[in-house]
């Protein structure tokens, strides 16, 4: 088996603190720079699975390059540099405190909401007679609140200005920003035979400058369909063809686990990791068009803390 990143404990040059989320970990250097390293970890019903997945973590993070770099045009970027596979380094920005989801089709948490009766979501009206997956006639945002703690919710435009969260002459960047990312994601993933479907950006601001931080486009971040068959599928009244890890929910809920009390995580074997991480690197592949190419994973701790330091010294 190869090697999977499951936890980090580096000491960078000038490193202040370290946030450890669900797959990243994130060193703070000096209040200035921000290293990300992306980990193998895997999670699902918001709980971190016990065993890591090889390459998942380079996989993220190259899909995120990838974007980050289609997309500078658009916005700029925390991303400075990809020393390492696994990690970018980038600029520390004072985080906005709301995700701008953008929504092209009517599904996931959209569509519970209007089965319910619902025909607003985030003060976004939706329109009468539509079914699971139609695209709407233009892509809806749909914020959320970037919760410290528990989850985030669903607020509106009108009460992110009102409540100060946002100023408005901000805002509307942030919305204009989201539609044109949303348009070259839906463009790029076009031309791999896929449809960007929805997904989530997040922005920060540096030195009064607005950056686009953390991932973009990455099936972690968001819903993609395969364009072939689609309509077929919506007329048929069938679930359309994912390209996400919906598969690791499905295996797990098939091994009676969704993260409630008093489940237990059934055993990920070795043949079933495998074949998660070859699940992922299809996904890679399938998202950029690029050949997936494996780095070496034998000492990755070290290759990691090697790169990372080398360039920080060049830059600090």
């Amino acid at each position: 088996m190869d090697n999977a990143l499951t936890k980090t404990g580096f000491n960078f040059p000038k490193q202040k603190s370290l946030y450890i989320g669900k797959v990243r970990d994130v060193y703070n250097i000096n209040d200035d720079f921000l290293v990300m390293v992306v980990s193998d970890r895997i999670s699902a019903f918001d709980v971190v699975l016990p065993k890591g997945i090889p390459f998942k973590g380079q996989v993220l993070n190259q899909i995120a390059e990838k974007f980050l770099d289609a997309t500078a045009d658009i916005v700029p970027n925390w991303k400075i540099a990809v020393p390492d596979p696994n990690v970018t380094v980038g600029h520390m920005c004072e985080p906005f405190k709301v995700e701008m989801v953008i929504r092209g089709y009517l599904t996931g948490h959209a569509w519970r909401e209007y089965r319910d009766g619902k025909r607003t979501l985030c003060g976004v009206q939706m329109p009468d007679g539509m079914i699971e997956n139609q695209k709407f006639p233009e892509p809806l945002i749909t914020p959320t609140t970037k919760a410290d703690e528990g989850h985030d919710e669903d607020i509106s435009r009108e009460e992110i200005i009102a409540q100060g969260i946002v100023d408005k002459t901000e805002y509307q960047m942030l919305e204009d920003y989201t539609r044109k990312l949303f348009q070259r994601g839906t463009e790029m993933a076009a031309e791999m035979g896929l449809i960007l479907v929805d997904t989530k950006y997040e922005f920060g601001k540096k030195d009064g400058k607005i950056y686009l931080i953390d991932e973009i486009h990455t099936p972690d971040s968001s819903r993609y369909f395969y364009a072939n068959g689609y309509e077929t599928r919506q007329a048929a009244g069938e679930k359309q063809k994912q390209l996400s890890k919906e598969f690791v929910r499905q295996w797990l809920i098939g091994n009676n686990f969704q993260g409630l009390e008093g489940q237990i995580i059934p055993e990920m074997s070795d043949e079933f990791v495998a074949s998660v991480s070859d699940r992922y690197i299809e996904l890679f592949e399938k998202i950029t068009g690029d050949k997936f190419i494996k780095s070496d994973t034998t000492k990755i701790e070290a290759r990691i803390e090697t790169a990372v330091t080398r360039f920080l010294e060049e830059r600090l």
